[in-house]
């Protein structure tokens, strides 16, 4: 693979050295045409273009996630954020017997406030006892036969550790709940296979690892899972008869769909389907393996620099987010871009995150960089 060639499909690297996919992945040259090519079809088509060309390109869509997933596409439904998709899966849950969601005290805030509002729901958090990850076995020591969801991330936003989703899903269903996985920070850059990892529910998105930008989120609901359930909130695109427009009548889409509300982003869509022909070219495996080794060598260079770094050791538990410790991280965070330098950080952690486009010569330039502005603590 000639990554240096994928690296010019990303005009950003022409001015600044980028290091921060896991906040927002820099705008491929190919995915600002599909939104150029968007706008062209809206002006020569005016509403027509639903017809003609954007209900295929949700469906295209869906498809693509569906492969990446490894899921079916009946299994992928849409929504304008990864807040709005965990609404809808939510009001489809009965908290009378089972009031318990059980999740780490490391996961993205969305994940947590969407039950932190329902007086139902009673949130257990699992202590992360390092601030790194949590075990699956933590997880089972907080499940009991009450407990409606057990939810956590496949990848942690503060470290890059990986979870085992599977062994998630075997605590979940040996208490007969169900697993949420919130990949936002994994699909894409980790090989997924929701039917293998056995989950009933994931969402994640496009504006990260996929490359799509802003303004679109992806549900995947088990097939047999969201025949049963019935969200309680509702828009014309989860009315399997949407195109009757008989507000009178409503009936829940077969599959995934069901969970879908309103008028999608188009522009996004476009977007975000243009990022995933890039992975899909590419291939997640390669993706992977790529991530895998500059995050290898971004993390010695700085281990041998003398930072200290809040990111498992072992390459198979980490994924494309490296965790820097520091006291003053968002000043580190404005040095650097001064420099020319886009990073990132959550908490007391600066996180740098290599992708495919990037280099060892970015790492190392990075590290010079990160040693002149703030030199490790000693």
């Amino acid at each position: 693979m000639d990554w240096s060639a994928w690296r010019d499909e990303f005009p950003t690297f022409r001015t600044m050295t980028y290091l921060n996919t896991c906040s927002l992945a820099p705008l491929a040259s190919r995915v600002r045409a599909a939104q150029e090519r968007f706008l062209d079809e809206w002006e020569a088509l005016g509403a027509s273009a639903w017809y003609e060309l954007w209900v295929d390109a949700l469906d295209s869509l869906r498809g693509k996630v569906a492969r990446v997933l490894g899921a079916r596409r009946e299994e992928i439904a849409l929504a304008p954020s990864v807040s709005v998709a965990l609404s809808a899966v939510a009001s489809a849950l009965d908290y009378a017997e089972r009031p318990r969601v059980v999740l780490s005290d490391l996961e993205f805030p969305t994940l947590s406030y969407q039950w932190a509002v329902k007086p139902a729901a009673e949130r257990v958090f699992v202590p992360s006892t390092d601030g790194i990850r949590v075990s699956p076995e933590l997880f089972e020591s907080a499940a009991d036969d009450r407990t409606a969801l057990v939810a956590t991330s496949h990848v942690y936003y503060t470290s890059g550790a990986v979870q085992d989703i599977r062994a998630i899903a075997k605590v979940a269903h040996g208490h007969g709940a169900l697993a949420l996985i919130d990949a936002y920070q994994a699909t894409g850059q980790l090989p997924t296979d929701v039917h293998a990892a056995d989950i009933d529910v994931l969402v994640t998105g496009g504006l990260k690892w996929l490359l799509g930008g802003t303004g679109i989120a992806f549900l995947y609901v088990r097939g047999s899972l969201a025949e049963t359930l019935r969200p309680t909130i509702a828009g014309w695109f989860g009315n399997a008869r949407m195109f009757d427009f008989d507000p009178k009548v409503f009936e829940f889409h077969d599959g995934a769909r069901r969970f879908e509300l309103g008028t999608t982003a188009n522009a996004a869509v476009y977007a975000a389907n243009t990022g995933l022909d890039i992975v899909l070219e590419i291939g997640v495996d390669r993706l992977r393996k790529r991530t895998s080794e500059l995050v290898t060598d971004v993390i010695e260079r700085l281990s041998d620099a003398g930072y200290v770094l809040k990111t498992p050791d072992s390459p198979a538990e980490r994924a494309g987010i490296v965790a820097i410790q520091m006291r003053d991280p968002p000043q580190a965070v404005r040095a650097l871009a001064s420099k020319k330098f886009i990073v990132d950080y959550r908490h007391d952690r600066l996180r740098v995150s290599p992708y495919f486009y990037n280099s060892p010569d970015d790492n190392e330039r990075f590290v010079q960089a990160l040693r002149a502005v703030t030199p490790p603590v000693t």
